[in-house]
């Protein structure tokens, strides 16, 4: 089964087993996290809903990309800058595809029977 995931701004196609190197998220490396945000999954030329569908993924490493040298001149005015710079990224494990994200219904609050008729009745007595 494969799916069609975006995080970072980007859109990447996992399937179980996958390792992909994604924009830095938020964990420690062996930690496991969900990515929710699933455009579109199936199982060879078979569509499935995405309908609640996330994808599981473990963290493997958090890194840096290879250095980028970014250079400025303009010529005949002496002036020359370089700078260097390394992308930090997360690289993920993709565990299993196809988890049902449980959505779990709030329990209506209790309500205090003495607290609250009474002030809901105050203002109206009042007006």
């Amino acid at each position: 089964m494969f799916a069609i995931v975006r995080t970072g701004g980007k859109q990447y196609r996992v399937a179980a087993g996958d390792k992909i190197v994604v924009e830095k998220l938020d964990g420690e490396a062996g930690s496991s996290i969900t990515l929710g945000d699933v455009l579109l999954a199936g199982e060879g030329s078979e569509l499935k809903s995405v309908e609640g569908l996330t994808v599981a993924a473990e963290i493997v490493a958090q890194a840096k990309g290879d250095k980028v040298i970014v250079f400025k001149k303009r010529r005949r005015h002496n002036y020359r800058r370089k700078n260097g710079h390394r992308q930090n990224h997360t690289i993920l494990k993709i565990t299993a595809i196809g988890a049902q994200e449980e959505k779990k219904k709030a329990a209506p609050k209790a309500k205090k029977a003495d607290a609250a008729p009474a002030t809901a009745e105050a203002p109206a007595a009042e007006a």
